[in-house]
């Protein structure tokens, strides 16, 4: 009896000595630490009312901001209503943008008010509070271990657990956050930037709104840091994240509500986004044209590393900037769908980016028309192929700043080529030519996952990198782990004399020996040797056996795996073995028998096939394989099928 009590004594102790311990923490970054029974206030109030009068009154003191004016600032906010994503959202709106408040006396000029002076921290007040007490819903009592109060306003929500307690961890910090006090205080999260998870050696934070799984740590102080795990992740979260300066960035530019959403998304910014957006942010300031030479950075960010938010919190901080005064700026990708995914996201990001002119560009012409006579802003996004339609000037502004995805393929490309035709010389320029003649004096900006010497001579220096190690250690991706799995080509001779004999013929019509060699080299990957029928039935035989055995181990994630082909054709080969060798796998269904779908599941899901040949059209395919791989539109609802985890769709084949 003694010893359980000891043991309960010292798990009490352990979780109040981390809540006190973090209190410090917050007292080394200049925190003022109060004890929640120490204010006087109605239970009911969330807002330290006294402090943010006490900042308003001190940042306005030369408008003559009167007593009445002030109150009117508080019970706006106590006055926003909805749910609470609503609330947050709009709350969030005021904080980061300010607004106008009508003066009293009506013959003053009305004032913009900003609840935080962002650009001067040492103005603000902040407080590090725990014990602190609120009545909620039905006079329900609960008690948040810590909160940070900004100006008198709950930014930040903490929760701790004991590291001691074996049946505790800080899922039950997360549910408590999210299920108790959503349910019983659900007025303190209107003001809500992030809650935090800790019990010491594990320490995360998050969005009020999101998914545990969605909650990481905050591993570095500094950008060039090596990354910390255990308790010095506590410390790094503080110290890095809580420093004033550092929180007053977050909540400003790096938390994202879509202008829409019907899944209450809000997005707060991991540390690598944080790092990258601000210093790409310096280093175009650095090389921004006309001074600079255009070359604004590369950045190198590995699987997982959320590069798409990344330019979206980039590119609110640029239309934001003071010094950048409203630039305009192109988002570039290489590819359609990348396109599409991208423009789908800022299209319907214009609240928070800034700027209403956001536009996905279908041709060069729409972008000059949208250029001509702009001297600032807007936000355009477009493909790279979109450039090769002309070399004429589209504009000559140094105010543009060009953000390139995938930019170690056709985007550097800068070279010229000459080609002799029966009507004369004929020059072809690579894709980045025709983008840097059309925009001479834009400054360029890379993201890459794959950084190559010519990425850097066209975009700069490499600025910032997050490696696939980094992600895999943040529980953003997994690991990865190449099983080596060869299978052997038998070429028939006939094949390897027609071979040789076309390269003999290409030597004597005055293909040099390096061009020959070259090729050479490139059959490798001829469809002769890799679409080889016994060489395809191996590979198809293996990967059944391969996969079944993965699944019946458990080895899976729901069963889901991809296979990729070199082409059309072996794609379409192999896809008609596998349905010779598995043919129930072809059948479509609604789910695996024996599945008992939720409702959820039951609106989403449609019958599917497992495995799926998932390609663009041809337009010389043949009547079976075209109908099978059917629109772009279909290919985006495959995709959204894939990703449900009960959908029998489980073998897509690229």
């Amino acid at each position: 009896m003694q010893n359980t009590k000891g043991v309960n004594a010292m798990a009490n102790f352990n979780e109040h000595a981390l809540e006190m311990s973090i209190m410090e923490l917050f007292k080394d970054e200049g925190y003022t630490y109060v004890s929640g029974d120490q204010i006087h206030r109605e239970r009911t109030e969330v807002l330290l009312t006294d402090d943010l009068k006490q900042y308003l009154y001190n940042r306005y003191a030369k408008d003559g901001i009167t007593p009445s004016e002030v109150d009117s600032v508080i019970l706006m906010l106590r006055n926003i209503s909805g749910t609470i994503y609503e609330a947050n959202k709009a709350v969030f709106k005021l904080l980061c943008d300010g607004f106008i408040l009508n003066r009293e006396d009506r013959t003053q000029k009305d004032l913009y008010i900003e609840l935080i002076d962002f650009d001067t921290p040492e103005n603000n007040i902040f407080k590090a509070v725990n014990q602190f007490e609120i009545e909620g819903v039905n006079n329900q009592l609960r008690i948040p271990d810590g909160i940070v109060f900004v100006n008198g306003i709950p930014v930040v929500v903490l929760e701790f657990k004991s590291a001691v307690q074996e049946n505790t961890t800080i899922m039950d910090a997360y549910k408590q956050l999210t299920i108790r006090y959503r349910r019983d205080i659900p007025e303190i999260f209107k003001y809500n930037a992030f809650v935090v998870i800790s019990d010491g050696a594990n320490n995360k934070y998050g969005s009020f709104f999101s998914p545990y799984d969605f909650f990481y740590a905050w591993r570095k102080i500094n950008s060039d840091d090596k990354e910390l795990d255990g308790i010095n992740s506590l410390v790094t979260m503080i110290k890095g994240l809580f420093r004033k300066d550092r929180l007053l960035e977050v909540i400003k530019d790096f938390i994202y509500f879509p202008d829409n959403s019907d899944k209450d998304l809000k997005i707060v910014c991991r540390y690598p986004q944080f790092f990258a957006a601000n210093k790409l942010y310096e280093n175009i300031k650095a090389h921004l044209r006309p001074e600079g030479d255009g070359k604004g950075g590369t950045y190198f960010g590995a699987t997982g590393c959320g590069k798409s938010y990344t330019m979206l919190f980039l590119t609110r901080m640029l239309m934001k900037s003071k010094y950048f005064s409203s630039p305009t700026i192109l988002i570039i990708t290489d590819r359609t769908d990348l396109d599409d995914q991208l423009s789908k996201q800022f299209v319907g990001s214009k609240k928070y980016i800034g700027d209403e002119t956001v536009v996905s560009i279908e041709s060069r012409e729409k972008l000059r028309e949208e250029l001509q006579g702009r001297e600032s802003g807007g936000v355009y996004l477009t493909t790279i192929q979109k450039f090769t339609e002309d070399l004429q000037l589209l504009t000559d502004r140094t105010n543009v700043i060009c953000i390139s995805d995938e930019a170690h393929r056709s985007q550097i490309n800068l070279d010229q080529k000459v080609k002799i035709t029966e009507s004369g010389v004929q020059k072809t320029y690579g894709f980045a030519k025709y983008l840097h003649d059309s925009l001479p004096n834009a400054t360029y900006v890379g993201f890459t996952g794959t950084p190559v010497d010519g990425t850097i001579e066209v975009f700069g220096g490499v600025v910032d990198a997050y490696t696939m190690t980094e992600a895999v250690k943040d529980g953003i991706t997994v690991n990865l782990v190449y099983d080596g799995r060869a299978a052997k080509v038998m070429l028939n001779q006939d094949k390897v004399r027609q071979i040789e004999e076309y390269y003999a013929q290409c030597e004597l019509e005055g293909a040099n020996e390096h061009q020959v060699e070259e090729s050479q080299k490139a059959v490798a990957k001829m469809e002769v040797i890799i679409g080889d029928p016994d060489r395809l039935r191996a590979v198809a035989e293996d990967f059944i056996k391969h996969y079944e055995t993965r699944v019946a181990e458990g080895a899976t994630v729901a069963g889901k795996a991809m296979f990729v082909c070199s082409n059309r054709n072996i794609a379409y080969d192999f896809y008609k073995i596998v349905k010779e060798l598995r043919p129930e796998w072809t059948e479509k269904k609604i789910c695996d028998d024996g599945v008992v779908l939720s409702e959820k599941d039951k609106k989403e899901l449609k019958p599917m096939e497992k495995i799926k040949l998932v390609m663009t059209r041809n337009k010389d395919d043949e009547k079976d394989l075209f109908d099978m791989l059917g629109t772009k539109e279909d290919r985006k609802e495959f995709d959204r099928q894939f990703k449900i985890r009960s959908q029998t769709l489980r073998l897509p084949l690229l």
